[in-house]
């Protein structure tokens, strides 16, 4: 079935259909041909150095799906085009095992200022193959998602994750000139802007770092940051260096709305700055740390989930178009199970499924 089939046929069911949990995500019971929307969950958090669990992410947040109601008050029946989320893929969360387990021997080694350099170097050197090899794949596999005419999600795994989706999406959505029209909407406490973090090249402390650095045609045309709280002189540096990235550092949004100023005035400037194209790339902790408490690295401030709802609805309501997404860093933390995180990251999973759907209906 193509993707016009699916978006022309009459729904199979409504927000009464028994959730099963034998589909792919919040209960709907459809096929990935079937589907309009599909969902590849990334198991990976090589490069973690505080918390962890930020691979079982896509585990809690599948589980906790199937307690959403399907109807939303903003955008109704959107789910109707069919959401689906691929099977977690127990080939990548074993070598997230097996290649953290390096990686925090060179952390170690590297706090106790150890001199053995030969072996530093060689255990990184493991660690960028892998995560350049989880690129590729991720790369791969969002093209693949594409070609078959379906809008694409990501939920990782620590946010490394989205770099070869990111780069698919940029290639997919090309100007004349060659150059991508697509902006990244970047909701995150920390600018993830760091050159590398620990000596890992593709650190989740260097996604954006690493996006805006890919050769044209490849990288996005603009970087809009918010949320931005926790970060080194060096990124910022590097996000005030550069024409193309503009950050809405959490400080100074806080300080306007204690001065009066609406977050609509606020959000309104936020996406004044994206192109008409936007591809979001959500951490949970640029939510305040109350919403995703097991998160990797949470840091005080932050967004409410109102605002971010909020400000996906202005997006939507401002015509451009969601081509693409990725929620990242929900995480389980010291425990197997994190109910609440499960639950906050559904919510804002369904949430960016709902408003990609409604904005290609523009």
């Amino acid at each position: 079935m193509n993707s016009n089939q699916t978006e022309n046929r009459k729904p199979k069911f409504d927000a009464t259909t028994t959730i099963s949990s034998d589909f792919g995500i919040f209960g709907i019971p459809l096929s990935e041909q079937e589907c309009k929307l599909v969902l590849l969950p990334v198991p990976w958090e090589v490069t973690t150095s505080y918390g962890k669990g930020a691979s079982n992410g896509p585990r809690i947040i599948r589980e906790a799906s199937e307690q959403i109601d399907l109807f939303d008050f903003e955008t109704k029946t959107a789910y109707e085009a069919g959401y689906f989320m691929k099977p977690v893929s127990d080939e990548i969360m074993n070598k997230s095992k097996n290649f953290k387990e390096i990686a925090q021997k060179v952390i170690a080694l590297k706090t106790e200022m150890s001199s053995d350099t030969a072996t530093i170097e060689k255990l990184t050197a493991q660690v960028n193959q892998a995560s350049r090899e989880l690129t590729d794949w991720v790369y791969a596999e969002t093209n693949k998602i594409l070609k078959a005419g379906k809008l694409f999600g990501l939920v990782g795994g620590d946010h490394s994750t989205p770099l070869g989706a990111i780069k698919a999406i940029c290639e997919n959505h090309k100007s004349n000139t060659g150059e991508s029209e697509v902006g990244i909407l970047h909701i995150d406490a920390h600018s993830d802007t760091r050159k590398a973090y620990q000596g890992f090249e593709q650190s989740h402390a260097s996604i954006m770092y690493n996006v805006m650095n890919m050769p044209i045609g490849s990288k996005p045309k603009k970087l809009v940051q918010v949320g931005i709280r926790d970060f080194c002189e060096e990124e910022y540096n590097f996000v005030q260096s550069r024409s193309d990235i503009k950050t809405f550092f959490d400080i100074g949004v806080k300080q306007r709305q204690l001065k009066g100023e609406s977050w609509s005035s606020i959000a309104a400037d936020v996406i004044s700055e994206l192109p008409q194209k936007v591809y979001i790339s959500f951490d949970i902790d640029g939510l305040d740390p109350r919403f995703c408490p097991s998160t990797g690295t949470p840091v005080i401030g932050g967004l409410s989930a109102d605002e971010v709802f909020f400000l996906f609805n202005a997006l939507a309501q401002s015509g451009r178009q969601i081509v693409g997404f990725d929620l990242n860093e929900v995480s389980t933390g010291e425990a197997d199970e994190a109910e609440w995180d499960g639950n906050v990251g559904a919510r804002m999973l369904y949430k960016l499924c709902n408003w990609s759907i409604v904005t290609q209906q523009k």
